[in-house]
């Protein structure tokens, strides 16, 4: 566009992160931090935690799986019941 800059671009994100900033009163962020910690004591928060701390997918080893499930390659009953007993006995621990 002809005769705009790059800063007057800006200038309105500038005004509404001050203005969020202004609304968000030291006691709102005592409030959230209080929130956070506790939902670590909550049955939700605890699932939350243990999910953040499983490893990340291995998207390759999923689509080969899938490809082996599709052609009939593999065993999915037996390996579905050993992957069932491991999860319970995650959860148990």
């Amino acid at each position: 566009m002809p005769g705009a800059d790059s800063k007057s671009r800006f200038e309105g994100e500038d005004c509404q992160s001050d203005c969020l900033r202004d609304r968000l009163a030291p006691d709102q962020d005592l409030v959230m931090e209080q929130i956070l910690e506790s939902i670590n004591n909550t049955p939700i928060g605890q699932v939350l935690k243990r999910i953040a701390s499983l490893p990340e997918v291995r998207k390759e080893k999923v689509l080969d799986l899938r490809r082996k499930i599709t052609k009939g390659q593999y065993d999915l009953n037996e390996r579905l019941d050993i992957a069932v007993d491991k999860v319970l006995e995650q959860l148990t621990m």
